[in-house]
């Protein structure tokens, strides 16, 4: 009787020991594995709005068929094949591919997001972030698809010269009032007053007719450079921290980043960096580029220092391939705005980022920490003569190394290109598809409490669109 049960008994403590075992294994293995399982990984649903293909994959069709090149390029037109082709009547893909202008190029988000939403969920990966769902009332999100980056530059490119903003005859314009006008007019709209819209402006002169009527809604810009010229002569000169009702706002918008026009240098090919700072662009911008001015005449003859103009084309992008690739650091002044694709270029490069800058936005932050990986230098400091070489040429080669191999984890959290015709399959789990529609599903909180402080609002009480926020 003892000897049954003191076997029952070690029997039964062997068994707590496995089960004790077992479980403490796949702690230690999701902890090292952290890949969540799909009943927890968060899914932002998405409704695409209802608006003609002559707004979005059709304006590329209208690209493709567009006489000669843009006239912003002298030479070298990466498209002019393709373009030939098309003018032959060959049949392009469907969906037809983005320009590979650069002026264009840059831009391209709203491509790469509409392809993510139009790819069938048989392609679609299990780690995708946004869910398309096919009643707007079912959605946590209504996607406008709109390439209104793309109407903006051909406007731009092949428009009468001075044309872009006046409303006569201007070909963007006509498409923007479309699209306020049968979105504005929509249930969704009406519902929630435009809150949980998404728009991609990632064109500094997007939609630039019509901003003040889309203010409401979530905004996917590269950065808030191009918006405060506007405010500013809104608000009348008035020097007020308040954001008005025409400006943009890290509380409810998107920052998101250019697309990266050079390829991606992979750490096991980085090879010796001859120079010191390498800076390709334009030296004469406007506003902030200012001090891009500056910063050329103190830099242009330093040893170790490589200052040029650039081009956007073929031969431009084949130097800074070599500038970016040989350069310790990477110099990124304020242009016509903020931020520009040199900064992710940059990254893609392995080249240390400089960023001068005393206010600047950038894309994911909260999920990117960009001082692990960049060196940032206020104005007054980088304006001093001798200030910025002895600074970079003090930074130690371990520090450099370290910077670079964090910069070779956070490259692909740039990149927009699945590899699919059209965007259309399977989007990178970590890549900038995903990490938007991640940033946007943060704002959510946000959106239903306006949402539902809105419905309580009594009859005939007009809330001004604004928020107190920096």
């Amino acid at each position: 009787m003892k000897s049954s049960s003191l076997r029952l008994f070690l029997a039964f403590s062997f068994l707590s020991l496995l089960l004790l075992f077992l479980s403490s294994s796949r702690s230690i293995f999701s902890l090292q594995n952290p890949t969540p399982s799909l009943k927890s990984h968060p899914r932002l649903k998405v409704f695409v709005a209802d608006l003609p293909r002559s707004l979005n994959y059709g304006l590329l069709d209208l690209f493709w068929s567009l006489p000669g090149a843009d006239s912003r390029i002298a030479a070298g037109d990466p498209d002019a094949a393709l373009r030939s082709s098309a003018s032959l009547r060959h049949r392009l893909p469907d969906p037809p591919p983005y320009p590979e202008n650069p002026l264009i190029k840059q831009y391209s988000t709203e491509y790469w997001l509409l392809g993510d939403l139009e790819t069938p969920p048989r392609l679609r990966h299990e780690s995708s972030v946004a869910k398309r769902v096919y009643d707007s009332d079912d959605a946590d999100v209504v996607f406008v698809p709109f390439f209104a980056a793309l109407s903006a530059e051909m406007e731009l490119g092949w428009g009468k010269k001075g044309r872009f903003l006046k409303k006569e005859g201007n070909g963007d314009y006509r498409r923007q009032r479309e699209v306020v006008d049968r979105i504005l007019s929509s249930e969704a709209w009406k519902r929630s007053g435009g809150r949980d819209h998404v728009f991609v402006l990632t064109d500094p002169v997007a939609m630039w007719h019509v901003r003040s009527e889309i203010a409401p809604a979530i905004l996917l810009v590269v950065d808030f450079g191009g918006w405060y010229k506007v405010d500013s002569k809104a608000a009348n000169g008035n020097s007020s921290h308040m954001i008005q009702h025409t400006q943009v706002s890290l509380l409810k918008d998107v920052i998101v980043p250019y697309t990266h026009l050079l390829p991606r240098l992979h750490l096991s090919d980085d090879r010796n960096r001859r120079s010191l700072l390498y800076f390709k662009g334009a030296k004469h911008r406007h506003r902030g580029g200012l001090v891009r001015e500056k910063l050329w005449d103190l830099l242009v003859n330093e040893p170790d220092v490589v200052i040029e103009e650039g081009f956007p084309n073929a031969t431009g992008r084949e130097q800074s391939i070599e500038g970016m690739r040989s350069s310790e650091f990477c110099l990124h002044p304020a242009g016509d705005t903020p931020t520009s694709c040199r900064l992710f270029d940059a990254v893609l490069s392995l080249c240390i980022p400089v960023i001068v800058s005393d206010n600047i936005e950038l894309p994911f932050e909260g999920m990117v920490d960009y001082s692990d990986f960049s060196v940032f230098v206020s104005v007054s400091n980088a304006l001093q003569p001798k200030w910025l070489v002895n600074y970079l040429r003090n930074i130690s080669k371990e520090q450099k190394n370290k910077f670079r191999m964090n910069m070779a984890r956070v490259q692909p959290i740039f990149e927009f290109d699945n590899g699919n015709p059209g965007g259309l399959g399977p989007v990178s789990p970590d890549g900038a598809v995903n990490h938007i529609w991640r940033k946007i599903y943060q704002k959510l909180p946000m959106i239903r409490e306006a949402l539902v402080r809105e419905k309580r609002k009594p009859e005939g009480v007009l809330i001004p669109l604004r928020c107190h926020c920096s």
